[in-house]
């Protein structure tokens, strides 16, 4: 029942359906997000959720010299979801029901491997999350951080983990469809999905 416009950096590689509008964004491109914002409000004439899904995972040890690859991350996995909900902000606000869902990582909730640059980026992530709930509260905006392990996509390509016991990428989409649904009055802030027993996760 949702009206979708989904950013891509290849939009013609989601196929056409009724009620969706595939638009190129990249997210360490200044202005894509603000031009993905406008494309959408073109199209729908409002908007009143966004769903932050863009990231990336390259190896960053803390002790590492090369700070590129942290640098990357910063700019895909924290400016990029920045970016996109301060363009969405005006409009949420307008909404009166806006609903901000950051995928974050249980990365972002506990340093379990030696990949700091990308542990370091969700713990940023979930940071935002907190204080778009803090700032958008009073104007009906709901924000999560939806952080989950290892989950069936590219990104985990190579993980040295079987990939049929990793978390399907549908069972995360119906996580969102709940969050996206729930009442202001049933704000989640935060949701940890997890495909192997953590204690404490």
């Amino acid at each position: 029942g949702w009206l979708v416009s989904a950013g891509l950096r290849e939009p013609k590689a989601l196929a056409a359906a009724p009620g969706l509008l595939p638009c190129r964004y990249d997210a360490e491109a200044a202005g894509s997000a603000e031009a993905w914002v406008a494309a959408t409000l073109a199209r729908f004439g409002r908007l009143d959720a966004v769903v932050n899904a863009a990231g990336i995972l390259v190896p960053a040890p803390l002790l590492a010299e090369d700070e590129e690859p942290s640098d990357r991350m910063w700019r895909v996995n924290v400016k990029g979801p920045q970016r996109v909900i301060r363009a969405a902000w005006p409009h949420l606000v307008a909404s009166g029901q806006g609903r901000v869902i950051n995928v974050a990582s249980l990365s972002g909730k506990r340093v379990a491997n030696g990949n700091t640059g990308y542990a370091m980026s969700k713990f940023a992530l979930v940071a935002m999350t907190q204080e778009v709930r803090r700032l958008g509260w009073e104007h009906g905006i709901r924000a999560s951080a939806l952080c989950p392990g290892f989950v069936a996509t590219d990104m985990t390509a190579g993980a040295a983990f079987p990939r049929e016991a990793m978390t399907r990428p549908e069972d995360l989409a119906e996580l969102v469809e709940i969050l996206l649904r729930l009442p202001n009055t049933a704000a989640v802030g935060e949701l940890r999905v997890n495909c192997r027993f953590e204690a404490l996760l």
